[in-house]
């Protein structure tokens, strides 16, 4: 065992036992799921993760901004969910749900898989098990191939774009937006990322450091910095400016221009598929759709709200389930074909949007939304 393997199983342990457990046995929690040290494990990826967010991304911000802001009142709800995110909700997730799920892949020959798994990249390349900084080498490059088409799909499949909308709709894009999403949407892609990684014979202490390097990642791309890795680098792995592109607000004269830059932590595979885009200047983020945009308007629980009336909406109609880039209807929210939009109705939603309602939505009191549009108008195409 490495060293640093070492040191970090010892702090696992600590924290599992003088931490977790206490609070496990407080709520009647203890033996419930899974194993308390990955709870402890978690704690400890996040208290790593949002250090590196505050002291190192966060200044970034400040001395080499992206975009100037007179304030930072929309980042509010970003930076409150993502300490909720990483500090509580997903530790417990960890707890009570991956962990008793990796159970289901047990059985097999511990020596050749520790999940079990009878198609495990060391049971078809046994030579892995003498090379592990290149075993998980190639465990990255699996999960980041996976990710970069879960992420295409997200935006194609319209009821899932009805919830991954919610990620897109900030207008300011800072280090805390990467875990800016619904519940629904994070426990279909932590599912589909732990099948990968449990059909591979990920560990369960190596798929959460695969989790926290996509992360990290994450967390700077979406930093408003105007950093970049330059001409040859970054063509192998996503700074702010390329994954900046991706949040772009719709072109309605090149409306195809933002289906771009879908890659986690590597740009390899936007360069390999054809979605990868340089050279242009940043741009504002966000999403014309006034319908999503709309979610500025709310506090944390009514963003989240909103993003799942439009899932509700969409999923249960069969028009949710035809691929293809959609935007929402303001009064009944059904996705409508971008192909049927006049985009260049967004000009005046973009130039004059609908100003933020600090906290309104959560202390009961109507945020402004999306005026009906007249009869045969569809919405505002979505960006």
């Amino acid at each position: 065992m490495f060293p640093i393997q070492q040191i970090w199983l010892h702090m696992v342990d600590w924290v599992s036992a003088h931490a977790v457990m206490p609070v496990l046995d407080a709520l009647h929690l203890e033996g419930l799921s899974g194993d308390p040290h990955d709870i402890a494990a978690a704690l400890l990826i996040a208290a790593a993760q949002i250090a590196i967010i505050g002291f190192l991304f966060r200044p970034l911000e400040t001395f080499w901004p992206a975009e100037k802001w007179t304030d930072r009142k929309l980042t509010l709800p970003d930076r409150n969910y993502t300490l909720m995110m990483l500090l509580g909700i997903f530790p417990l997730f960890t707890y009570l749900v991956l962990t008793p799920f990796s159970h289901l892949f047990g059985g097999a020959d511990p020596a050749v898989s520790s999940t079990g798994s009878p198609i495990a990249l060391t049971a078809w390349v046994p030579w892995f098990n003498d090379h592990p900084y290149l075993l998980f080498g190639v465990y990255y490059l699996v999960y980041d191939f996976v990710y970069y088409w879960m992420h295409r799909t997200q935006h194609w499949l319209p009821w899932w774009w009805a919830l991954h909308s919610y990620h897109h709709s900030t207008r300011q894009m800072s280090c805390w937006t990467n875990d800016r999403g619904t519940l629904v949407d994070g426990f279909i892609q932590s599912m589909i990322l732990a099948v990968v990684g449990l059909v591979m014979g990920v560990d369960p202490d190596e798929f959460a450091w695969l989790m926290l390097i996509g992360e990290l990642v994450q967390n700077l791309s979406h930093t408003n910095t105007r950093l970049g890795f330059g001409r040859i680098f970054n063509h192998l792995v996503v700074d702010p400016k390329f994954h900046r592109l991706h949040h772009m607000l719709v072109d309605p004269d090149r409306p195809k221009l933002h289906n771009c830059n879908f890659g986690q932590a590597l740009s390899i595979w936007d360069v390999v598929f054809g979605t990868a885009l340089y050279g242009e200047p940043p741009r504002p983020t966000g999403v014309g759709d006034p319908v999503i945009d709309a979610d500025n308007s709310f506090g944390l629980v009514g963003q989240h709200l909103n993003a799942l009336k439009r899932f509700w909406a969409t999923v249960r109609r069969p028009e949710g389930w035809w691929p293809g880039e959609v935007a929402f209807d303001p009064v009944t929210l059904r996705p409508i074909r971008v192909a049927d939009v006049d985009l260049h109705h967004l000009v005046r939603h973009v130039q004059d949007p609908a100003p933020p309602v600090s906290g309104a939505a959560d202390a009961g009191h109507a945020p402004r939304l999306p005026e009906p549009l007249a009869v045969g108008q569809p919405s505002a195409g979505a960006g």
